[in-house]
């Protein structure tokens, strides 16, 4: 087994083989929106619910996970920008693998948006960061979005964006879910390499939240990397364990919201 295999095992579940990664990266992006406050509290809480693992960016690991009690899975995420300077898609990097790997992550992982008018560059970065992570034994998650001034996040497009994480180096590739089960099902069977389904915004209800994620696991998906939709509930832990009744268990929609409304 090689050091990139050991560390997969350590971010996805034992007996499904799928992954509930919650995403905090937001503090770079937006700030300290609710749920970010007190952090090692909330991942305390999807340790309990079930989590597999986190994604944070160095300096959280730094100043918090000494705090951490609950075992979860950490991954290091490489490149940001902020929704206040010129251009929010614009991915810049700002960590190393071999700093992940002092941090002692599971995983790192790089986000690009297809279709921006810097994607040039975030290519680059993310067959860079595949390559050193081969180098160290690393696995790498790559978000892949369909995100610039002209271009459609249709099924084709995020089809071609979710394929080219993985032929870029990828080992596990996280994008939108696009509302239609069967059209989702045909941008899993042109990645070769496992997809999770991308949060987004919060939703409305978390009724909502949970039928997309079924109907995503339906057609292949082998989980989800969600953010807001988990840590900005009023119950993390609770949330947490409805997701992974259906990420691990195979729940219907019905039982993990009966995890939720207890």
């Amino acid at each position: 087994m090689t050091g990139k295999e050991i560390r997969l095992g350590r971010i996805r579940d034992e007996e499904s083989g799928n992954f509930v990664t919650v995403p905090m990266d937001h503090g770079v992006t937006i700030g300290p929106v609710d749920g970010l406050n007190g952090i090692h509290e909330t991942i305390d809480a999807i340790g309990r619910g079930g989590g597999d693992s986190v994604l944070v960016h160095k300096g959280v690991v730094e100043h918090t996970f000494e705090k951490v009690q609950e075992d979860v899975g950490l991954i290091v995420h490489l490149n940001a920008a902020t929704d206040v300077g010129p251009d929010p898609n614009n991915k810049v990097v700002v960590g190393e693998v071999k700093r992940a790997v002092r941090l002692g992550a599971d995983a790192v992982s790089v986000h690009i948006n297809v279709g921006s008018e810097t994607e040039p560059h975030q290519l680059q970065d993310l067959g860079r960061i595949a390559d050193e992570c081969d180098e160290y034994g690393m696995p790498l998650l790559a978000m892949t979005y369909v995100r610039g001034p002209e271009v459609e996040a249709n099924v084709e497009n995020v089809a071609h964006a979710t394929r080219l994480g993985a032929e870029l180096g990828a080992d596990v590739v996280k994008t939108s879910y696009i509302g239609d089960p069967e059209e989702y099902r045909s941008v899993i069977e042109g990645c070769p390499v496992p997809v999770v389904l991308a949060g987004g915004p919060k939703a409305e209800t978390k009724r909502e939240v949970l039928a997309d994620i079924r109907e995503a696991m339906d057609v292949g998906a082998r989980g989800v990397a969600m953010g807001r939709n988990v840590f900005q509930q009023d119950d993390v832990e609770a949330m947490t364990r409805a997701v992974s009744r259906v990420v691990h268990d195979g729940a219907s929609v019905e039982e993990a919201l009966s995890e939720v409304e207890r």
